[in-house]
């Protein structure tokens, strides 16, 4: 046991404020409620509201819990550490990749490639804003997918409402597995439960958003007439890019399942014929209103574009040697595992928690694997070594402000959980029973609604989601699913997406206007993934889950 010999162990309690589960609950909430409040009504900057949380939910610990001040501080340490790595390892080499292709214009190759793939406006929606949306959310993430791809479309001639609107309600389906797994695997680790199960229920809930939204783009694009004309390509999409996810995250890797649906939809999309026919010029004079890029109609040698594919192509490529079981058993070989030290924590039944120890996966974790092919990258489309390190540099600097905040919110979702809050507040909403299923789903919606996160509010939520699960009796992997599932449906109403969307397409100042038109779609599609937990947690859905 780390520091056994120099600390007292600290036993959580679950009732320390007046020996009330219910007073006790409403203190632990409070730097929850401190992060939310200043995040949606003071409009506070995220970083700042983190650290504003994290002071407050130390103060909470220390003096309402009785957890000693040093132990209450290597609880924030670690948890910081485990935001830079491997959560922000993975983050900025990801985004490292996507700024390479960037810097050598491969980037722009690979968008004219996606916009000659059809004219039709509908068509064109379904393979920028969800397969390339979904590929960048797979690579970069924290709001790059709505910023590209609603100026991709305003390029081809979209009206800019329309293409914000079309980006958003887009970056959905792929956001559980965004940044090569972030949610998913900060889930794993703030919950304790094996990041493989946690990653299977992910993939058996999210992949059921897949089939509806391309449906609901085409429709938000040309209406009932864009439904009725082009159901069979939006279907064959969402379908393929369903099934890729699915089987991604149940038998292959988790940080791929993004990248393998979104290559998967694209070609399911291209390989239905309605997709590759003109579209009627009715069409296309009422539903393109704005000026179309001519930049668009540059013709790039096969070979530039193949390089433009190579980073894509690079990182599933090493993540799929990465997961042959001789390969993957020789990477794990090279974590570390360290007694934490100035912290012995027990459970209130006295078992050591697992905060105890940390691992560093030093060699295996995606964020390693991203880097190996980012220097493939950078051999492959001839960066040359300075502006290879310069770029990555300019990634962390880009990153600053979410570096501060990610560290701040693993900072204190680690303080609330070792500390004993989490299991309090789980405890207490427990109390809810069988409408724990419902209402797990929008406690995610919540959490990502006014973080803009999904690793934040799986950070903030996710050991809450297990406690409650465990106390009523529902699968602590179902909710803790449901808490990143429901998640990513409070994406496109969050105002770090909507000012994004506003800034990419020149309407500052109208993050009003884009929240009424997606607020209605953003609600809809979360009572369908209430009603999927609920069928999940009975007879009625429960064969879906492994």
């Amino acid at each position: 046991m780390a520091e056994s010999g120099e600390a007292p162990v600290y036993v959580q309690e679950l009732e320390p404020v007046a020996g009330s589960l219910g007073l006790s609950a409403l203190v632990a909430a409070l730097p929850l409620v401190i992060v939310l409040v200043l995040l949606g009504g003071v409009r506070m900057k995220a970083h700042l509201a983190g650290l504003t949380g994290l002071l407050a939910a130390v103060l909470v610990a220390w003096l309402a819990y009785g957890m000693p001040l040093d132990q209450t501080a290597s609880s924030a340490v670690q948890g910081a550490l485990f935001g830079i790595f491997p959560i922000l390892w993975i983050v900025v080499n990801a985004l490292w990749v996507y700024r390479m292709t960037v810097h050598t214009r491969h980037f722009d190759i690979l968008r004219r490639s996606f916009g000659r793939l059809s004219d039709d406006p509908r068509i064109q929606a379904l393979v920028v804003a969800f397969c390339f949306g979904a590929l960048l959310e797979a690579l970069a993430g924290f709001g790059a997918p709505v910023a590209i791809c609603s100026v991709m479309l305003v390029a081809l001639g979209f009206d800019p409402v329309r293409a914000a609107v079309v980006a958003l309600v887009a970056n959905t389906a792929p956001v559980a597995f965004g940044a090569m797994g972030t949610p998913v695997v900060t889930l794993a680790q703030v919950t304790g439960l094996p990041l493989d199960d946690v990653a299977s229920v992910v993939g058996r809930q999210t992949p059921l958003l897949a089939l509806v939204v391309p449906l609901l783009l085409v429709w938000l694009v040309d209406g009932r007439r864009g439904l009725r004309e082009t159901w069979v390509p939006a279907m064959a999409c969402g379908v393929a890019f369903a099934v890729a996810q699915f089987v991604a995250s149940n038998y292959v890797s988790a940080q791929l399942a993004d990248i393998g649906a979104a290559l998967l939809g694209a070609a399911a999309l291209v390989a239905v014929p309605q997709a590759r026919r003109p579209a009627a010029e009715p069409v296309r004079a009422s539903v393109l209103t704005g000026v179309r890029s001519e930049e668009l109609d540059e013709r790039d040698p096969r070979r530039e574009v193949v390089r433009a594919y190579a980073p894509y192509a690079l990182i599933v490529a090493i993540f799929s040697v990465a997961q042959i079981p001789a390969v993957k058993d020789w990477l794990a070989k090279a974590t570390q595992t360290y007694d934490w030290p100035f912290l012995d924590v027990a459970d209130p039944e006295g078992n050591p928690v697992g905060g105890n120890v940390f691992s560093l996966p030093i060699v295996s974790t995606g964020g390693t694997l991203v880097l190996l092919a980012g220097l493939a990258t950078a051999v492959v489309l001839g960066v040359h070594a300075r502006v290879a390190v310069k770029e990555w540099l300019a990634t962390v600097h880009e990153l600053r402000f979410a570096i501060l905040t990610v560290t701040s919110v693993l900072a204190l979702a680690y303080v609330m959980n070792l500390s004993g809050q989490a299991a309090t507040i789980g405890h207490f909403v427990a109390a809810a029973g069988a409408g724990l299923a419902f209402l797990s789903p929008v406690l995610g919606w919540f959490g990502v609604a006014v973080s803009g996160s999904d690793t934040s509010a799986n950070a903030l939520f996710g050991a809450l989601q297990v406690t409650a699960a465990r106390e009523s009796g529902l699968s602590p992997e179902l909710l803790a699913a449901a808490n990143s599932s429901g998640g990513v449906l409070g994406k496109m109403i969050s105002p770090q997406n909507l000012t994004i969307a506003c800034a990419a397409v020149g309407l500052a100042g109208r993050e009003g206007d884009l929240l009424r038109k997606v607020l209605p779609w953003s609600l809809g599609l979360l009572l369908v993934m209430c009603l999927i937990v609920v069928g999940q947690s009975t007879p009625v859905l429960g064969w879906m889950l492994p």
